[in-house]
């Protein structure tokens, strides 16, 4: 279940009200009157199931409450109320498969913004990398890829293309593209500043490296992993299983590949390098391509849903 919180003028109230009474799936009804005040209006309160939430959302918006007042969202940890145990029953759907498309919006907004702390992650997490490549080590390969945060950006192109978002579309593109672009210049210096040391060496760049050669071998498992990764991350964030993100991160060579590219930028390796970039564009087509596909599948499903409720509710 979800609580929602709005607040809206008195004008409104009981459009929405209404709205919220003929949703099904919906329980907990409070209205105070006159006890906002900023902005001014009436406090709504309501709990509804996750699988129509969704629909409730888009009603309340519809009447211009997102504009004229606020709705807030937050989750039920726990709520012990027949009534609520009704509501859920009620609702069409399982809570686990709803999409709330305007959460997802919004964490796929937030996710992709360029930040500091995106840019400082990323950095990271691809200098990681270029010690788990250099030294042949697994260990440290698995752990640079579930630093890196180059997910959300992805994510967000995929959300932009369904919900025709340009804006956050060009948002997450800049994200992915600065982004790599800056961690893979300072991991050329990196390497550069190890190599004067002596703890990089062009020969452990170019050896057998049989634990971590394939990320600059691409080749059609690397397009099918990444495809299934990227429907795997959606499915994480649209159902809220946000564990399932790490084994997401640490099934595809973005970080790895990008890192491998900038170590062999630096020693002048062309074909590595070239190897390198074609897995990490290799895998950040596959997960936007499936990211994007199971968007629609999910939209599909839910909009059908929604037109047999209300059918149903018609007839009834």
């Amino acid at each position: 279940m979800l609580h929602l919180r709005l607040i809206t003028p008195p004008d409104r109230t009981d459009d929405v009200l209404r709205v919220i009474e003929k949703t099904v799936g919906t329980a907990h009804l409070v209205v105070l009157a006159g006890a906002a005040r900023n902005p001014a209006g009436d406090v709504v309160m309501c709990d509804v199931a996750r699988e129509a939430a969704d629909e409730l959302l888009s009603s309340l918006q519809e009447l211009g409450l997102d504009e004229a007042g606020s709705i807030a969202v937050e989750s039920i940890d726990l709520s012990l109320s027949e009534r609520a145990d009704r509501a859920e029953k009620e609702a069409p759907g399982e809570g686990a498969d709803a999409v709330l498309w305007e959460h997802l919006t919004e964490a796929t907004h937030e996710e992709s913004t360029l930040s500091v702390t995106y840019l400082a992650f990323l950095t990271l997490a691809t200098m990681i990398a270029a010690c788990g490549v250099l030294l042949d080590n697994a260990i440290l390969i698995v752990g640079a890829m579930a630093v890196g945060p180059e997910f959300g950006p992805l994510a967000g192109v995929s959300t932009a293309l369904v919900q025709r978002a340009p804006r956050l579309a060009l948002r997450s593109l800049i994200a992915l593209l600065a982004g790599f672009a800056l961690a893979m210049a300072v991991t050329v210096g990196f390497s550069l500043v190890m190599d004067a040391v002596g703890l990089f060496s062009k020969a452990k760049l170019e050896g057998t490296r049989p634990n971590t050669n394939f990320v600059y071998a691409p080749d059609a498992f690397s397009f099918v992993v990444a495809v299934l990764a990227g429907a795997a991350g959606t499915l994480s964030l649209t159902s809220a299983k946000s564990g399932a993100l790490v084994g997401v991160a640490i099934s595809v060579t973005t970080v790895p590949a990008a890192a491998n590219a900038a170590v062999a930028l630096s020693y002048g390796d062309t074909v590595q390098t070239w190897g390198s970039t074609q897995q990490l564009l290799l895998n950040l087509l596959g997960i936007v391509v499936a990211g994007t596909l199971t968007l629609l599948t999910q939209k599909y499903f839910w909009t059908r849903q929604r037109e047999r409720t209300q059918r149903s509710q018609e007839v009834g």
